[in-house]
């Protein structure tokens, strides 16, 4: 059984935690974000940290948060905890008012049919954040 929950990165255990998660699913492939900043949660299998998850208030889309992170240890993948991290933080969002939330996907149709199934949908920002080739995606929350 999964078991997720928001955390405080302001813990050093915690962001010690968020920062090891990091490392295991993304290795060097991205930077890791500042972990001070947004909302974060980590799933568990048991006491075990398997997953996090962060958003962010987003600087390119008005009162809108970010979902800057999203990452699976395997070989929990396939398990749905994307999708069950994306609803928590989908639901902090509404709670702290933002109207959308967005994102982006560069060469990972996992995310991007993930990001379908929950009702997310392409859009082309104002100034668009990453590579020429990254899809983003938005959701009205309501």
């Amino acid at each position: 059984m999964y078991r997720i929950r928001e955390v405080d990165p302001q813990d050093e255990e915690v962001a010690d935690t968020l920062a090891e998660l990091h490392q295991l699913t993304f290795c060097d492939g991205t930077r890791v974000p500042d972990f001070g900043q947004g909302y974060w949660w980590i799933a568990f299998r048991g006491l075990k940290p398997i997953a996090f998850a962060g958003v962010v208030s987003s600087t390119h889309v008005a009162n809108a948060g970010y979902l800057c992170r999203v990452g699976v240890v395997m070989p929990h993948c396939g398990h749905g905890l994307q999708v069950r991290l994306t609803r928590a933080l989908e639901a902090r969002a509404r709670r702290s008012g933002w109207k959308a939330i967005v994102s982006d996907t560069t060469d990972n149709h996992f995310s991007a049919n993930n990001f379908i199934r929950q009702g997310y949908r392409l859009f082309e920002p104002a100034s668009p954040w990453a590579w020429q080739h990254t899809l983003y995606w938005r959701k009205q929350l309501v």
